[in-house]
């Protein structure tokens, strides 16, 4: 089966899956979050295929999200580091884990929590209004045209269902 290319698509969803989609890439940027950054020792912490690996690797530096920084010369090896692009995943992350932690794990049984430095409790991450702090809930927001050539047909869905 051919794979359908969303690069472009109007739609930040469908672009962005173009560079994060592919499941081992969300994988390798974790481990890149928790500071994994050579590329034997991801190889090992995911039990990933080296060649699926570079390959991985090689479209995360090309689209910018992963940066090669040599650490050794003789033989030559590389570490990869998340650029800032890479680095704003972090938030998508966080909600992606706690998606999991919810509708896979199950309450109680969450791998990994976060606790705040600054007061020491464990927390949760939260979507909140950049304009007036409030939380943000699906039925709190409606999508309106951008500027970057909205895509009217969905437009006219989302506007529909509410």
């Amino acid at each position: 089966m051919r794979r359908v290319s969303f690069e472009e698509m109007s739609c930040s969803v469908g672009r962005s899956l173009e560079q994060i989609g592919e499941w081992w890439t969300l994988l390798i940027i974790r481990d890149a979050m928790f500071g994994v950054r050579r590329f034997d020792e991801l190889q090992e912490h995911l039990g990933i295929s080296r060649n699926i690996l570079a390959a991985r690797l090689d479209k995360l530096v090309t689209d910018g999200i992963m940066e090669r920084r040599r650490y050794q010369e003789r033989p030559p090896r590389d570490e990869y580091v998340l650029t800032d692009k890479g680095k704003d995943l972090w938030e998508v992350m966080i909600l992606l884990r706690q998606w999991g932690d919810r509708w896979v794990s199950g309450e109680g049984n969450e791998p990994l929590l976060l606790e705040h430095r600054a007061c020491g409790h464990t927390t949760t991450a939260q979507l909140v209004c950049s304009a007036c702090g409030e939380q943000l809930e699906r039925r709190a927001v409606r999508s309106v045209p951008g500027p970057g050539d909205p895509d009217p047909v969905l437009l006219n869905r989302l506007h529909a269902a509410g």
